[in-house]
């Protein structure tokens, strides 16, 4: 019985470990477009990286809306700032809402 009690605590701790991971590196993943978007979006305006940041959360699935983020731009240097919200399955049946926040701050010549 022990030994079973055991194993299941390690099978929802292997659950929720992966639930993370796989959030986390989605979110990481996103962050990652989103630098580089802003690095070779230089002759963009803040409304069309704002977009473009839009289609980067759809393809990796981040519940990011129009004004969850700020794209603000200063000649060569572009800051974009958010944040969002998302459930994260820690037990079968049982989700979290998990809080990410993410800041590019780039600079192109």
């Amino acid at each position: 019985m022990k030994s079973l009690l055991k194993l299941l605590a390690a099978a929802l701790v292997a659950n929720a470990t992966w639930h993370l991971f796989v959030v986390y590196s989605a979110h990481y993943r996103f962050k990652d477009a989103v630098e580089a978007a802003a690095q070779s979006g230089v002759g963009q305006s803040e409304a069309q990286l704002g977009a473009r940041v839009m289609e980067l959360a759809a393809q990796y699935d981040v519940p990011a809306v129009p004004g969850t983020f700020s794209v603000r731009r200063a000649d060569k240097h572009t800051l974009i700032e958010g944040s969002y919200t998302r459930p994260v399955d820690l037990l079968p049946g049982f989700s979290y809402p998990w809080s990410f926040s993410w800041s590019v701050d780039t600079f192109t010549f």
